[in-house]
């Protein structure tokens, strides 16, 4: 079945997951935007003045709630303030988090609400240290995604909103300074306008997912510098009554040479075809599932349908 992994007991809007490995502890750590279904009101501060949330796992099979990130807001910036979609990598001898920050909680999506993209470091996935202010291609970025590629560059893929919802890719040597690369995967009006990238090598291939809000578009690449569209993955319902809308923002770990699970949320009670915008807590509320990811004759395949996936010890 496809039940729901994990729900925020507090906000009831876990979202963007991404999971990694405790080094020292060997438990499975979650990030995610935590968002605040219930607010209340018409615009859309619930989705704003969101902390990070953090649920734990000895196993990946149950997750436990922890807590909220301390530490991540500009001192400049007092009250409540947006984090959005963490990604989280151990590199280069610690931990590293890049979230976009916007500060405030705003009730619009006005253009001169700003993203920004934040790099953080830590020795324990406990306390983080803020780093930069990325310099990107625009100033209304969010999304970013962290790999090291086969010619020894990390690169940094994002959803830029100033272009289109293009992702756009940026490299660099050593996780502190980077390069514009320019657009990665066109968004509208050339193709489909999308989100939530998350890089991944599984199968022999480096594969792309982008959050196309009708399932994960799929792209692979030889070297994570040029890319193929493969289609669309996990746009059907699942059998679970919690999992029957789109999969969207998603993060994956790599279980085995052609298998990984494929962590992402839903809205199980909005109807994303009939209304534009969630408009009720219950709408607005959102839950965290897995599937399995395979690698087939070339081709990536995922499977929202198998339950609760075993994550492995090291």
């Amino acid at each position: 079945m496809s039940a729901p992994i994990f729900v925020d007991p507090l906000q009831d809007g876990a979202a963007d997951p991404t999971v990694i490995r405790n080094r020292a502890t060997g438990e499975w750590w979650m990030f995610y935007t935590n968002r605040r279904a219930h607010l209340g009101g018409a615009g859309v501060a619930w989705i704003h003045g969101s902390p990070i949330g953090v649920a734990t796992s000895p196993d990946g099979l149950s997750w436990t709630y922890r807590g909220t990130v301390e530490g991540l807001d500009d001192p400049a910036d007092a009250g409540l303030n947006t984090h959005w979609a963490p990604e989280v990598i151990f590199a280069e001898g610690q931990y590293h988090m890049w979230l976009t920050y916007i500060p405030g909680a705003p009730d619009d999506f006005a253009d001169n609400d700003t993203r920004h993209i934040f790099h953080f470091t830590s020795p324990d996935l406990v306390a983080w240290t803020r780093r930069e202010r990325l310099q990107l291609s625009s100033n209304y970025v969010i999304d970013a995604c962290v790999f090291k590629c086969p010619d020894g560059l990390y690169r940094l893929w994002y959803k830029d909103e100033g272009d289109g919802s293009s992702t756009h890719v940026a490299s660099g040597p050593d996780l502190f300074s980077w390069t514009d690369e320019g657009i990665a995967v066109p968004g509208k009006p050339a193709a489909l306008p999308h989100e939530g990238p998350n890089v991944f090598a599984l199968g022999g291939k480096i594969w792309l997912i982008v959050d196309e809000w009708h399932g994960q578009g799929v792209f692979l690449s030889d070297d994570g510098r040029r890319w193929t569209r493969q289609g669309v993955v996990l746009g059907e319902p699942g059998t679970d009554l919690m999992d029957e809308r789109f999969a969207r923002h998603a993060d994956v770990v790599v279980t085995g040479p052609d298998t990984a699970a494929l962590f992402y949320f839903t809205h199980p009670q909005w109807d994303e075809a009939a209304k534009p915008v969630p408009e009720t807590g219950e709408e607005r509320r959102t839950v965290v599932h897995v599937a399995r990811v395979s690698v087939e004759d070339g081709v990536l395949k995922a499977d929202r349908n198998t339950g609760p996936i075993a994550l492995p010890a090291v």
